[in-house]
């Protein structure tokens, strides 16, 4: 049995109210958006990217050849990057992804080019709270959300990259195999 739609709210010094939102069946807003996030953490400054679609292995190596591009614009060398054992993280495509990269940047050093090697730590199953941008993804939802209505993607995403203070950049895609 699934659970229902529920928003709570409650004004100052009121009880907890709980408010079901449904959703027009026609409307072509996705249900659910997709975010991918990293967390600086020296300026606490959060780097996003929406999904367009689902977060699949492919997304993944796309977000993070951007944030590559982002790190190294900033001067640094390394990423280490802290992920949950989310299918799309732990995929093989993305492994092996991650594995060429490196090789790549490695090989480029020896030349004279600098590239950003990225250090996957994988946490542990069922432990977000050993990632520090877990409680920013909380803060930010109950900062953002509308009790009295549902927001439109657009919105959502906006009242996101507000919140955060980072900009809103194109979607990332996932790019069907013909």
């Amino acid at each position: 049995m699934s659970q229902p739609n529920l928003h709570s709210w409650s004004e100052k010094d009121e009880p907890l109210r709980l408010q079901e939102m449904s959703k027009d069946k026609n409307d072509p807003d996705p249900k659910a958006l997709a975010c991918y996030g990293m967390l600086e953490a020296e300026s606490g400054r959060m780097h996003l990217r929406f999904v367009s679609g689902r977060p699949v292995s492919q997304v993944t190596t796309d977000f993070l050849g951007w944030l590559c591009e982002q790190v190294q614009a900033q001067g640094k060398r390394v990423l280490v990057l802290i992920w949950d054992n989310a299918s799309w993280h732990v995929s093989k495509q993305v492994k092996t992804w991650l594995s060429e990269h490196n090789r790549t940047v490695l090989h480029e050093a020896k030349n004279g080019k600098q590239g950003v090697r990225i250090i996957p730590c994988w946490l542990p199953t069922k432990s977000p709270w050993l990632n520090s941008i877990e409680p920013k993804w909380v803060h930010g939802k109950r900062a953002i959300v509308e009790p009295a209505r549902l927001l439109t993607a657009g919105e959502l995403r906006q009242r996101v990259c507000d919140y955060f203070a980072c900009e809103q950049t194109d979607l990332l895609t996932q790019q069907l195999s013909s």
